[in-house]
């Protein structure tokens, strides 16, 4: 069993690499839709570059890699968070995790994702003076709200899934006049079910581990004529805490967790994401990470704060992204475990 699951991974890794060095000499990029998708919400994960594919983590995994989730270490954890982005778009996150039995029917999640764009005027051509008319104002919105499943399969086999519902809302567009001069209007709001899948595979040296997911997958969307897909993305990453090759090291009050992650998105070039984290006293961490080839940030940092109580564990953390032509994005996330 474990030789038939080692193979299966090398295979679907080697498979993934083929696939990503070819598509991207071809440099085929298509057209997506629902962008916000690909944003990254998680603070502790945009800190480190999303360099998280291979991290086992709480309930916030299921907005990267699934799996990662499978081995919650308590019955129950949330995560509730808010990215500032640019142009004055907010975006509020929450998810949870639950393991019942101790993991042994596997780990349950759901997630919601919400986005803000802010108030538009909206206007229409007139022939008067000013050229338009007011139609009044419209607020855009999107929501994506999920249901995940993983489950540890042995010692060092994780698997997991989500499936998620996705709206996005355009706001209603004026489209001609009926015969008392009134407006008509449509309405430009979709909907779609998207799939996430991913593993994990702990190589069993040091904690070196192996991570690969597949997000966003779906069937085409359609507003008018034209159709696009979601922002379908293959990842594949590795992590290792480095300090484990040193023995004279303690490694119950530090650790420097190292992480690598290779992105194919569907519309843009591949990317190389680089992550590091310095937890100290397993209560205070450092972070930092770097994204390249991006077009307006490559560097990001954070930090964060844990402590365990008796019953339950409560943490907090920051990342700062800079941009170079928007504002610099701040994002804040809460967890809570019991």
């Amino acid at each position: 069993m474990k030789k038939y699951i080692t193979s299966t991974v090398v295979g679907c890794a080697f498979f993934m690499l083929l696939s990503t060095a070819g598509l991207g000499q071809l440099q085929k990029l298509a057209q997506t839709g629902m962008k916000f998708l690909s944003v990254s919400t998680d603070a502790r994960a945009s800190a480190m570059g999303d360099a998280v594919t291979a991290l086992e983590g709480h309930s916030s995994s299921m907005f990267f890699n699934p799996s990662g989730m499978a081995r919650l270490n308590s019955f129950a954890n949330v995560s509730l968070g808010q990215v500032s982005w640019i142009a004055d778009i907010y975006y509020s996150y929450g998810s949870a995790a639950f393991s019942p039995a101790k993991g042994h029917y596997g780990v349950f999640g759901i997630t919601f994702l919400s986005v803000d764009y802010g108030i538009f005027k909206g206007t229409i051509r007139d022939p008067g003076e000013q050229g338009f008319k007011d139609t009044g104002d419209f607020s855009p919105s999107a929501t994506a709200i999920g249901f995940g499943y993983a489950k540890a399969l042995s010692d060092k086999f994780s698997v997991g899934g989500n499936i998620k519902y996705v709206t996005q809302n355009l706001g209603n567009s004026i489209i001609g006049f009926d015969l008392d001069d009134n407006y008509l209007e449509k309405s430009y709001s979709e909907d779609v079910y998207a799939y996430d899948f991913g593993l994990l595979y702990r190589t069993g040296f040091e904690s070196l581990t192996f991570g690969m997911c597949i997000r966003n997958f779906s069937e085409e969307v359609k507003y008018e004529d034209e159709g696009f897909q979601l922002p379908l993305s293959f990842k594949i990453g590795l992590s290792m805490n480095v300090l484990d090759i040193y023995q004279a090291l303690d490694k119950k009050t530090q650790s420097l967790l190292l992480s690598v992650d290779a992105v194919h998105p569907r519309d843009y070039p591949e990317q190389l994401n680089i992550g590091a984290e310095y937890l100290f006293m397993r209560n205070f961490a450092l972070r930092l990470g770097y994204s390249s080839p991006n077009d307006e940030h490559g560097l990001s940092a954070g930090f964060g704060f844990q402590q365990t109580f008796r019953n339950y564990m409560l943490a907090f953390d920051y990342a700062y992204t800079p941009f170079e032509l928007f504002n610099d994005v701040h994002r804040f996330s809460v967890h809570f475990s019991l």
